[in-house]
């Protein structure tokens, strides 16, 4: 059972996880924002392993696009679908490797940026 807090109506939706595996219960969650009105629904992981289904469980669905890191290597058929994106996360991590080897702070990386008035 899905539990849903507040409305949706014509709003865009962005689900947010730390790893789709199957994408099954993510494909359910979208569909059903869906059918609450959402007007388009968009997903983020950190990690896309996308096992057994997820590929054609995520091209039937009503997800926009499908956003994930490159902590792991898409599986055959990942590459190709148009609702998946993978974002490169190595000038993060070259510039995390840097930081340490120079004993410069890693957790400024992750600081909220001031604004330039």
């Amino acid at each position: 059972s899905m539990d849903l807090v507040g409305s949706v109506d014509g709003s865009d939706v962005i689900i947010v996880d730390d790893m789709i595996d199957t994408a099954g219960t993510l494909c359910k969650a979208a569909s059903e924002l869906k059918a609450r009105g959402a007007k388009r629904v968009f997903a983020v992981a950190s990690h896309g392993l996308f096992s057994g289904p997820a590929v054609q469980r995520i091209h039937d669905s009503a997800l926009e696009e499908v956003v994930v890191l490159n902590t792991v290597p898409l599986p055959p058929g990942a590459e190709t679908e148009q609702k998946i994106t993978q974002l490169s996360i190595a000038g993060l991590l070259a510039e995390a490797i840097s930081r340490i080897h120079l004993r410069r702070s890693v957790s400024s990386l992750f600081a909220p940026k001031k604004k330039d008035d």
